[in-house]
């Protein structure tokens, strides 16, 4: 068992981090694992996406296909419940509120939500701040933090325009502060939930569907390139593997094995 923090960067293209000249992104592949072509779902759009990785089943089985939450006709224990059955001390940090229903009422330890995605280029910065004063000193087993404005910037000025590159080495250097901060213990997975094209998403071209997907920490291979598929109904088993949480039998998606020493 190991201590995880999960970093979405909501909208982050894989062509965006080369592009952008993001240091934080390219040293944490350096020293993790990772893959440049994993895939997101349909629809390709944010809140359908998280269902899919907290709850590693497809839209078609949640769901959940627009930005507004339904619960499921037939619930899946996602993620976060598997871990309160363990008694792990869970984390949210976000500042997009449709993602209070990522898990069950009292599933959580501790939340923190304020809306500043639509804050340029600091929007992300609070809900940094936050998390690195809670999770260094209250050490969560599980924290996820939530990064909003790169997709903002992508509907606002188009995705891969120069507004949007440089949000993205913005967020990059944010991500930076936040890496620098936690604990050695810790094993870090930053992904994205979707790409874009001009100045949206949702679609199934390639541009919406390849997302990035990086991993390091204890155990976890360095300077190592994924071969096999990735998909982001993976995050959660593969996840639940670090902290030693059992998965549940409806989940979908597989542990991505390949990425452990």
């Amino acid at each position: 068992m190991s201590k995880v923090v999960f970093v979405m960067i909501d909208g982050l293209r894989p062509d965006a981090i080369a592009a952008a000249g993001c240091k934080t992104l390219l040293d944490l592949q350096r020293r993790g694992s990772s893959t440049l072509t994993a895939r997101s779902v349909m629809p390709s759009v944010t809140m359908p996406c998280h269902m899919s990785i907290f709850h590693s089943v497809p839209p078609t089985r949640h769901g959940v296909v627009t930005n507004d939450w339904m619960p499921m006709a037939r619930p899946i224990p996602g993620l976060i419940e598997q871990a309160k059955y363990e008694g792990l001390h869970t984390a949210f940090f976000y500042n997009w509120e449709q993602l209070r229903n990522l898990s069950q009422p009292g599933s959580l330890t501790f939340s923190y939500f304020r809306k500043t995605v639509r804050i340029f280029p600091h929007g992300d910065n609070m809900t940094i701040d936050v998390a690195l004063d809670y999770i260094p000193t209250q050490l969560p087993d599980f924290a996820f933090v939530y990064l909003g404005t790169t997709d903002e910037m992508g509907h606002m000025t188009g995705w891969m325009s120069d507004g949007y590159l440089e949000q993205v080495a913005y967020v990059d250097g944010q991500l930076g502060r936040l890496l620098a901060g936690l604990p050695e213990e810790y094993t870090v997975l930053v992904q994205a939930d979707h790409g874009g094209h001009d100045r949206s998403h949702g679609t199934e071209m390639d541009e919406d569907m390849t997302i990035p997907w990086i991993i390091a920490g204890p155990g976890i291979r360095q300077g190592y390139t994924i071969s096999s598929p990735v998909s982001l109904i993976d995050t959660t088993p593969t996840l639940a593997r670090i902290l030693g949480v059992p998965a549940d039998e409806d989940w979908e998606g597989r542990s991505v094995e390949e990425v452990f020493v």
